[in-house]
């Protein structure tokens, strides 16, 4: 009997690797179950999951030319359920605040377009000219303030000296 690809065998654990285990299948033949297809969990060493001379049941995932044989304990289990996941509190004003009432320092989601509240009432209309003027002053600030910061950081070279 040919091991043929999605059979179901039965086969005994001979060596254990960092990368596998190899297992001795019917008619003397040796495959290989890759580390990844031990469990449906992640399998940091395969020791945890597998011993020497255990008796496996493992599905022939591959047979090449040269004989080597791709085995699967992993496709015999059913997969585990996903949980689901808890859903975020909605807030209605979408803003963090501390026990006083204050929003925490460095908080400057205004500035950098963060979580806004939504309002029921539409937006008026704004002009092309209108966002691009907004926008290029709000591009010049953030350059001065980085330009600001970076000449900080280097220790005033490069920095205009007064005479």
């Amino acid at each position: 009997m040919s091991l043929e690809v999605g059979a179901i065998v039965e086969g005994e654990v001979t060596g254990i690797t960092n990368f596998g285990a190899f297992v001795q299948l019917p008619e003397g033949k040796v495959g290989l179950i890759h580390i990844s297809e031990v469990s449906n969990v992640y399998v940091k060493d395969v020791h945890d999951f597998l011993k020497e001379h255990d008796k496996v049941k493992v599905k022939v995932l591959s047979v090449d030319d040269r004989g080597k044989i791709g085995l699967s304990i992993k496709q015999l289990t059913p997969p585990p359920t996903p949980q689901p996941r808890p859903q975020r509190p909605q807030n209605d004003n979408c803003e963090r605040r501390n026990n006083n009432g204050m929003r925490p320092q460095g908080d400057n989601r205004e500035r950098r377009g963060g979580m806004r509240p939504q309002s029921a009432r539409p937006m008026a209309p704004v002009s092309f000219e209108d966002k691009l003027s907004k926008f290029l002053k709000d591009s010049d600030d953030r350059m001065l303030d980085l330009k600001r910061n970076t000449e900080s950081k280097r220790g005033g070279r490069g920095a205009r000296r007064d005479k």
